[in-house]
């Protein structure tokens, strides 16, 4: 007797049709990286002010460059999951740990030509650069919803519908 065992694609094509995912939903990790870049903008005026305010305008340039490198670092982080997940649990794994590197790698391929460079401020570029990585984590936390109805964020729900609910 020969058991029939469907092929990776064969899987997916079952899936589409029993309902699943058809492709149109954006994968949890860029969409959590996606919203993790939408605040970094969202604060980054106030953190380049700051920087400018206190350091001047090597503040300002150092400021720029870290910041550019969190917001990058955080869309490679999710792109590089995004592609290694529709391959194998194997190559996930070992593009998350190659990635990391590879991304660290970039920080520090960024900062060594610039560090002894007259203008550059190690001060507003190691600040920005570790606490926007580490606030914009704890931020997101709050909208991340760890269910496997929603992988990603939390879906909104209204102010009247939640008020009508507590009635």
């Amino acid at each position: 007797m020969k058991i029939y065992c469907p092929t990776r694609k064969e899987k997916v094509a079952m899936a589409i049709e029993q309902g699943g995912s058809d492709g149109n939903h954006q994968a949890p990790e860029r969409e959590v990286a996606a919203d993790i870049f939408r605040r970094g903008l969202i604060i980054s005026p106030f953190l380049l002010v700051l920087a400018s305010v206190i350091w001047g305008l090597s503040g300002l340039a150092c400021g720029s460059i870290a910041l550019g490198i969190v917001l990058a670092n955080f869309i490679a982080g999710a792109w590089i999951i995004d592609w290694a997940v529709k391959i194998s649990p194997q190559l996930l794994m070992s593009a998350v740990l190659g990635g990391f590197v590879l991304r660290m790698g970039v920080i520090t391929g960024t900062i060594l030509p610039i560090r002894n460079q007259a203008w550059f401020e190690i001060m507003p570029f190691a600040l920005i650069l570790i606490f926007l990585h580490l606030g914009l984590l704890i931020w997101e936390t709050r909208y991340v919803s760890a269910t496997l109805k929603y992988p990603g964020l939390k879906p909104r729900v209204k102010r009247q519908n939640r008020k009508k609910s507590l009635d």
